[in-house]
């Protein structure tokens, strides 16, 4: 019974638990009890649990003696029950054995049937045979018949037998011996068949020998008529393909052979591309017939053709390919790969020709697909091409990217051959003397490799040490050759062999090359789009349609080369910042210059500050055309930072150390009470000390003014402020000061 048709009754209102929990399928007692336990105690749920079993117990006693009677009745309306059953039994056992036997007399009549009809199965697939083996003997005799005639008339009258009537005969003939070749076929293993065997050899030979020359004889006077009706005979014993071969051999093999000459091709300037001009000549030319004939040409009549046949795709270009293998395998030499790269381009151009010339797509498809096609591409070993083009440009690009930094060729827009090989290598990789639409992938790694090569000679670079010589000097001090701890393009190159970089000492770089490098890098992340633009019309011929994945590549890159940016120009910064502090530096001394020397009141900025202020100025001037103007200020605010920063450290050394001698000579005045100690020069003007103070102050002053002079602000350098207002602090301190 189910659980909705069962009906507790009803409790007190305030019972802890619901009583339709009793009823469910899957009632737990724990998992009540605990569930219970989360709202009363367990005293009260006992309490409850009490009560409502007693009001079970009640409603149970009320539903057995509402329903007494039918209680007590239910054992005695089964009195007599058995005895009732005891009387069925004989009449069903007799039942039981009238259907056995009806069974067993169906199943017999079932049995007798199956064996009647497997007789006359039997029987049905005997007179199958016998008629195919009739069929077969009354189409020999027919076609043997046929034959006979034919030779009559040929014999009482030559001049009757035209070959459009043997055309037609022919294909009668075709049609009956279909029809015999399919009845011999079902009738295969019949001891009458072998013996009928020679007569259908002997018949075969006979029509197979006269529809080759039939079809010889129509070719060589070009009747339509002729042809048309022989290759449908062809195509009516399915034996196409046996056709093809014929005008392969008989037709296109001896032109191919007079045509493909290695002598001549080798002997003539432009002999490849003649031979296959020729050889697109012969279809035109040859196979205009056989064309119209079978469809494969726009002025066909859809009325007249033959299907099933193309004799471009399985006659003339199996041809070619042989020809091309076994009488001019020179071609897919790839020794040289500027003359393997014009072949290549030269031949894939004939491929596509004649591709045109098969008429339709289908045609297209099947010749993409015949075995001799897949031969000939196959033929050319692009991956040993690949490799020697690799190596030159590998070689040629390791070469550049040594330790000398060669300056680049005249009219080139780089400044060092390294860059500049690096961006011939990659314009070489998609030009059209390279370039091939099957090394497109190979290539494109080529050129992220390229890249990648670069950024990483960027990096060596930007930790040499800076050597105060020129470039010319450092030309011919510098050895060449860190191959060891470079890393190079081929994947092959063992880089465990050599000493290790630690032992080694890093060859030097000079300020010019540094910066030459750095132009370099800037113009090259610059023309970072020009390749994607060289690159996408030669992806777009091969069918590559995914121009953002090699946008995202090539912005990777960028970003590659982008990451080398901060630490060239940090050593630029450095550099730039030393070579003018070292002359700054020059201001410890100035208080020798004035100390007990009797010189006259500074009016102008000391020397050194025009040579400290030199780098910058040659940094504007003579490298203005190959760099930026916000590249070259950037260099020359942070190279002014850093050497402000520690001018203004020397400077207030400098007057830290004047003051302290100041305040040391005062005391000795009041020590010693004598006018002898007064550090006031013979002509009684301004003291040494505040000439020190005042030579500072004009110093700064003129450092500041050549600052802006190069366009710059003074505000934007770091450090700048404090040093003026150190220094002014120090001029007023002179001018207040009596003499």
């Amino acid at each position: 019974m189910e659980a909705k048709k069962m009906n507790l009754p009803r409790g007190p209102e305030n019972l802890c638990f619901d009583k339709d929990e009793f009823m469910k399928p899957d009632f737990d007692v724990d998992h009540f009890v605990s569930d219970c336990r989360k709202r009363v105690q367990l005293e009260e749920l006992r309490e409850d649990l009490e009560l409502y079993y007693k009001l079970l117990k009640t409603a149970m006693v009320e539903l057995i003696n509402k329903d007494y009677a039918d209680f007590v009745n239910l054992s005695t309306n089964l009195v007599g029950m058995d005895k009732a059953l005891n009387q069925l039994s004989v009449p069903l056992g007799q039942l039981r054995e009238e259907v056995m036997s009806l069974k067993s007399c169906v199943s017999e009549g079932i049995q007798a049937v199956d064996d009647r009809m497997t007789k006359q199965e039997d029987i049905r697939r005997k007179k199958m045979c016998v008629l195919r083996l009739i069929h077969v003997i009354q189409s020999v005799e027919k076609i043997e018949k046929i034959l006979h005639s034919q030779g009559t008339k040929e014999l009482s009258s030559l001049e009757g037998n035209s070959p459009l009537l043997t055309g037609q005969v022919l294909e009668r003939i075709a049609t009956e011996f279909n029809q015999l070749q399919f009845h011999a076929v079902q009738s295969k293993g019949m001891p009458l068949l072998d013996k009928v065997r020679p007569r259908i050899a002997g018949i075969t030979a006979m029509l197979q020998q006269s529809l080759e020359g039939l079809l010889l004889e129509g070719l060589r006077t070009s009747n339509v008529d002729i042809i048309r009706h022989c290759l449908r005979t062809y195509a009516t014993i399915d034996k196409t393909r046996d056709a093809e071969a014929l005008v392969g051999q008989v037709l296109v093999k001896p032109y191919i052979d007079e045509v493909i000459v290695e002598q001549y091709v080798q002997s003539h300037p432009n002999g490849l591309q003649a031979m296959y001009n020729k050889l697109l000549e012969f279809v035109p030319h040859h196979c205009r017939l056989l064309r119209e004939v079978t469809g494969g040409a726009i002025s066909s009549e859809k009325a007249d053709i033959v299907p099933g046949y193309d004799f471009l795709v399985n006659s003339v270009w199996p041809e070619i390919v042989r020809g091309l293998e076994e009488k001019l395998s020179s071609l897919f030499n790839p020794g040289n790969p500027d003359v393997f790269h014009e072949k290549y381009t030269t031949s894939m151009d004939f491929v596509w020709k004649f591709e045109r010339q098969c008429g339709s797509q289908a045609s297209v498809k099947r010749l993409r697909s015949h075995p001799s096609y897949h031969s000939f591409n196959n033929k050319w070993n692009l991956p040993v091409y690949f490799q020697i083009r690799f190596r030159e440009i590998a070689g040629a690009l390791e070469e550049a990217l040594s330790d000398t930094l060669e300056e680049a060729p005249a009219g080139s827009s780089y400044c060092l051959l390294a860059t500049h090989m690096v961006w011939m290598s990659l314009l070489k990789c998609w030009s059209d003397q390279m370039f091939l639409p099957l090394l497109a992938h190979r290539l494109w790694k080529l050129s992220l490799q390229i890249l990648a090569r670069y950024s990483m000679f960027i990096g060596e670079v930007s930790v040499r040490p800076i050597s105060s010589e020129n470039t010319k000097e450092s030309k011919k001090s510098v050895p060449v050759g860190r191959k060891e701890s470079s890393v190079s393009l081929s994947p092959s190159e063992d880089q465990g062999n050599g000493s290790s970089p630690e032992s080694q000492p890093l060859p030097s770089v000079s300020s010019t090359q540094l910066i030459h490098v750095a132009a370099d890098l800037d113009k090259l992340q610059d023309q970072i789009p020009e390749i994607l633009e060289m690159i996408k019309p030669k992806l777009e011929m091969i069918g590559f349609k995914n121009i953002s994945c090699i946008a995202g590549a090539l912005e990777d890159s960028k970003t590659s080369l982008s990451a080398c940016v901060p630490t060239l120009n940090n050593r630029i910064i450095q550099d730039l910042s030393e070579s003018s502090f070292a002359y700054l530096k020059s201001a410890l001394e100035v208080p020798r210059l004035y100390r007990r020397t009797n010189k006259e009141v500074p009016t102008k900025a000391s020397p050194y500050v025009d040579s400290a202020l030199k780098p910058f100025y040659r940094l504007q001037n003579e490298y203005k055309d190959i760099l930026k103007q916000p590249m070259i200020h950037q260099w020359l605010e942070g190279a002014l930072s850093e050497s402000t920063q520690k001018y203004y450290e020397t400077v207030s050394d400098v007057l830290s150390s004047v003051k302290k001698m100041e305040e040391s000579l005062k005391r000795l005045k009041q020590a010693r009470r004598t006018v002898t100690s007064n550090p006031v020069g013979t002509n009684g003007g301004m003291s040494d000390d505040n000439k020190i103070r005042l030579q500072l102050a004009l110093d700064v002053e003129y450092f500041g003014e050549q600052i802006r002079k190069m366009g710059l602000e003074t505000s934007s350098i770091n450090g700048f402020s404090a040093l003026t207002e150190l220094v002014l602090t120090a001029k007023d301190q002179a001018s207040v000061e009596p003499s």
